[in-house]
């Protein structure tokens, strides 16, 4: 009789603990798919082709790309053109910022957070279609690395960022840029350097030299040069827009601006 009682208290507690491991396990296999479903959809060969849209109108066009802050969410995806973009550069010089500023609030909050990896998305609608931007963040961090292939593998973009105030993580855009061309290199390159309103405080000689040297960087990357400020949201959207217009073979009217003391715009 003991031992009866004895076996059904200790089933009674077995069986608690039983279902808090299942439900966990539930719990992450929910987010595993989630994560897969994100690394499938930026994969897939079925985006590498993309919608060519009419270029009538098209300076209204681009300004809803700007204005833009509805993110429209439908399970018809007959009409999306998903385009993803990979952004690269030190730890600590504003990238997260930099696509925060770009996505809003409520899409951060949303931002899937991995170690080492950010992904964020944004929505667009230009003339009855549906533009997914997938954003994938990596981390400055030496633990990073490993993550620049899958990061790079079918981006239509990869934005090479660097600190203004910082010369060191300008002259690490060269290690940067070199990982990623192993992987892409067909991606439009853009190369940005952030925190403006702090770098617009320095003497125009430090100034004039950073410009110099980062004018050289993106001539040698072939790429459009493009000062920062998430702060101040210099040039954040602008950035996009220009993605758009270099993708969907879009007039660009945007002029180089090389005054020191202004955020560059170079290419």
């Amino acid at each position: 009789m003991m031992n009866h009682q004895f076996w059904r208290i200790k089933t009674i507690k077995v069986i608690p603990r039983k279902w808090k491991m299942v439900k966990k396990a539930s719990i992450f296999k929910k987010k595993i798919k989630s994560i897969w479903k994100k690394i499938r959809v930026c994969s897939s060969e079925k985006f590498k082709k993309y919608k060519k849209l009419s270029t009538k109108n098209i300076s209204q066009e681009l300004e809803v790309v700007d204005s833009e802050a509805v993110n429209i969410f439908s399970d018809d995806d007959s009409d999306l053109v998903a385009l993803k973009i990979s952004i690269l550069g030190d730890c600590q010089i504003g990238k997260t910022s930099f696509v925060a500023k770009y996505v809003g609030d409520e899409q951060e909050k949303k931002c899937l957070q991995m170690n080492g990896l950010n992904l964020m998305d944004k929505t667009l609608v230009i003339k009855g279609a549906r533009i997914a931007f997938t954003i994938w963040d990596v981390g400055g961090e030496h633990s990073s690395y490993d993550l620049i292939p899958i990061a790079c593998k079918d981006a239509v973009a990869i934005l090479f960022m660097f600190d203004l105030n910082c010369r060191r993580s300008l002259n690490n855009v060269k290690y940067w840029y070199i990982q990623a061309r192993k992987w892409n290199k067909s991606a439009i390159p853009i190369l940005i350097g952030t925190k403006f309103d702090d770098f617009v405080q320095l003497p125009l000689d430090i100034q004039w030299t950073v410009v110099s040297q980062a004018r050289t960087y993106a001539k040698a990357m072939k790429a459009t040069l493009f000062f920062s400020s998430a702060t101040h949201n210099i040039n954040v959207n602008k950035i996009f827009k220009f993605i758009m217009a270099k993708l969907f073979n879009l007039p660009w009217t945007v002029q180089k601006n090389l005054t020191i003391g202004e955020p560059i715009i170079d290419f």
